[in-house]
């Protein structure tokens, strides 16, 4: 078996499909492993994406988590190396985007690479090295509420220079708007200047593929998931229906919600107001009543054959302000995280063969909880978000389709588009 052509490192598990999508629509052939894999790949695949939990961890822990998935990839023959973080470009205030940044450009001995969360589909787009959430700045988007990583600066290059050794300098975008060779000039410019790290503006689409046979030879690009949608050019691939193939669907449906954000927030209110099935998870109960999940497992089971339900924890601002208040912050997420993960457990056990999980986070442990090591990537449910498929021991005939949905993506009626549009 021929080497891999991309290998991946994602912070976190939704990024990981996120950037998995992204590259099936550009025509990559795409296996997500979840941590590190064992052993080497074990199929015919473009490019491989290793899922870390990496992006609120200690950082010599992300590091280190990080170098692993890097020399496992190396193993695999991967040609260039995709660092991947959210569109937010959020991390703790110690990182972790620029130390692991900077650990994988000492590990593979560049001096030079770039950084751009943009992603034009998802309304994240970045000038003048500022980042934008639809029509406003980074830091008035909701996410300088964010419980694990808050983020109060749009600036990128102030961001990425406080967390970096390296001089961050900037690639703006009347350079990419020019295309590919005034892109690569640029770049010979700042390596002269001193420059390490590189933020990159794009605006639209056309830029991120503007980008892609910029960046050809560079050993280590860190971004978004958008600029995946230039890179298969690179590699002499085209889209491909074939590529984002599933086994069929089997089983019921439902959703688990951990997610605080303001779009999982409107998509569980517009799921509710549809009619739909749900029950709200109160973590201050979780403190108490050792029960909750059975609890909710017996109100959820026997209403999975009426329609898809919903399971959730979303609240807003002031109210996670209040649980943490109460418990502390690592606590109430790691309690929250657990309760919902052990009722996924369950609702697999139950029957659940679609399965979507909003928020990072809450993704990673419910992930873990089930077991799922490999997922096979297949169709768009919107930009950044794929239904996947995963063998999994709590369903053995026919194991498991899953969506795991980063908190900000996704339109108000996602969770009905997922169920309604994808035949699958």
């Amino acid at each position: 078996m021929m080497g891999i052509k991309l290998g991946c490192i994602a912070d976190d598990f939704t990024g990981a499909t996120d950037l998995a999508n992204n590259l099936v629509q550009s025509g990559m052939r795409v296996l997500q492993a979840i941590g590190v894999p064992p052993g080497p790949v074990s199929a015919d695949v473009d490019a491989v994406v290793i899922a870390l939990k990496s992006r609120t961890a200690p950082k010599l822990e992300a590091i280190s988590d990080s170098l692993a998935a890097l020399r496992w990839l190396q193993a695999q023959g991967a040609q260039q190396i995709y660092f991947k973080y959210c569109s937010t470009f959020d991390s703790t205030s110690d990182g972790n985007i620029g130390p692991v940044t900077e650990a994988l450009m000492d590990a593979l001995t560049t001096d030079f690479t770039v950084a751009t969360p943009a992603f034009p589909d998802n309304k994240r787009t970045v000038f003048k090295a500022y980042l934008f959430v639809g029509d406003v700045l980074l830091h008035e988007s909701g996410m300088q509420n964010h419980p694990l990583t808050p983020m109060t600066d749009p600036n990128l290059m102030r961001v990425l220079q406080s967390q970096c050794s390296r001089k961050v300098g900037l690639i703006d975008y009347s350079v990419v708007q020019a295309g590919p060779q005034a892109i690569q000039e640029r770049i010979e410019t700042l390596r002269a200047d001193g420059v390490g790290i590189a933020i990159v503006d794009a605006l639209t689409n056309q830029d991120l593929i503007n980008m892609g046979p910029a960046f050809k030879h560079l050993p280590l690009l860190t971004a978004g998931s958008g600029l995946a949608i230039g890179l298969a050019q690179n590699f002499g691939l085209s889209s491909s229906k074939q590529s984002a193939a599933l086994p069929a669907v089997k089983g019921t449906r439902a959703i688990v919600s951990g997610s605080c954000s303001v779009a999982t927030n409107a998509q569980v209110a517009r799921f509710i107001k549809s009619g739909h099935a749900a029950i709200a998870l109160d973590p201050m109960q979780l403190v108490s009543d050792g029960d909750v999940v059975d609890r909710v497992l017996s109100q959820v089971l026997p209403l999975l054959e009426s329609g898809p339900v919903l399971i959730y924890s979303t609240a807003d601002a002031d109210a996670i302000k209040a649980v943490q208040a109460k418990l502390g912050v690592a606590k109430a997420g790691a309690m929250i995280e657990a309760a919902i993960a052990a009722i996924a457990c369950g609702l697999v056990k139950g029957g659940v063969g679609q399965l979507i999980v909003a928020g990072g986070e809450t993704s990673g442990a419910c992930v873990g909880a089930l077991g799922i090591t490999q997922m096979q990537i297949g169709g768009q449910i919107d930009p950044g978000v794929p239904w996947c498929y995963a063998p999994t021991e709590m369903a053995p005939h026919h194991g498991i389709h899953i969506a795991l949905k980063s908190g900000n993506f996704g339109s108000d009626d996602f969770f009905e588009k997922a169920f309604a549009e994808f035949s699958l």
